[in-house]
């Protein structure tokens, strides 16, 4: 007995598959948190971009994340310029790109910031130019943000996020270290507070000198803070390393960060920290 007529079923011949139907949906609809690995509805994340079940922090440019952080802001060194000092292939290239896409003259937002009445020298290093790296106009960027504000007697909150010393400028990228870490010095001895806020990624040089001199260290939720890889970490120990080796609450278990502070809470937190820390 035949259930169907065969004029009426559906078969292969009927169905017509949409060519376009890839083009209609947008490449960020979902975005994946790659801490917890749960899949959120990208229009739901907030101003702050972090996830709603690990509270993880994703990466965000400078000029984002001052939209939220402070009321008042004055930007210092917009004009200073690389150079290219090792003539690298394609260098000027990357920067002219990177500076389009993050709005910056280089891989660090400085100024002048005020959160209520707390007044204070601000730092926000900025992950989507060249992933934060370190070289000669961001080191000299730091490096007068600490002289202004040891002059004018203010504290200095910093925002690192940094893939490490940038290779295109060699050997002056690793001198940023040392030149940064004598300002950090002279602020220090002025009896100037310096926040540290740790964000992801911070590593390389950059962990390796002024990310852990501050007085009070706090840290994003799920932070990858180190100084080498993984795998070069691995490589040269010839064993595997604990997954969360490298992450925040690593570092606050063994006394390396003093609070993982949530995005949600830095604003009202810095405030506090400036207002009876100084």
């Amino acid at each position: 007995m035949n259930l169907y007529d065969h004029d009426n079923t559906l078969t292969a011949h009927h169905v017509k598959a949409d060519r376009y139907a890839d083009a209609k949906v947008p490449d960020d609809l979902w975005t994946k948190c790659p801490k917890c690995g749960e899949t959120i509805l990208t229009k739901d994340l907030d101003q702050y971009s972090t996830c709603p079940h690990c509270h993880y922090g994703f990466r965000i440019s400078a000029r984002q994340r001052l939209k939220w952080l402070v009321d008042q802001f004055t930007e210092f060194d917009t004009e200073l310029q690389t150079n290219d000092p090792l003539n690298f292939p394609g260098y000027n290239e990357k920067i002219a790109h990177a500076q389009e896409r993050a709005q910056l003259n280089d891989s660090v937002l400085t100024g002048k910031a005020t959160i209520g009445d707390a007044q204070f020298g601000l730092g926000i290093m900025d992950p989507t130019f060249i992933m934060g790296s370190l070289g000669m106009v961001t080191g000299e960027k730091i490096t007068r943000l600490f002289e202004r504000a040891t002059k004018d007697k203010l504290p200095v909150v910093l925002f690192t996020a940094s893939g490490g010393a940038r290779m295109q400028e060699g050997i002056i990228s690793l001198m940023q270290m040392a030149k940064i870490s004598s300002a950090v010095q002279h602020h220090a001895q002025a009896g100037l507070l310096y926040v540290v806020v740790l964000t992801d990624p911070t590593t390389g040089g950059v962990t390796a000198s002024f990310a852990m001199q501050g007085d009070i260290t706090l840290a994003e939720p799920h932070a990858l803070v180190g100084f080498a890889g993984r795998r070069v970490i691995e490589q040269t120990m010839h064993q595997k390393i604990p997954a969360d080796l490298q992450d925040a609450e690593t570092l606050l278990k063994h006394g390396f960060v003093d609070r993982i502070i949530q995005r949600q809470q830095e604003k009202q937190t810095l405030q506090w920290l400036l207002k009876y820390g100084g």
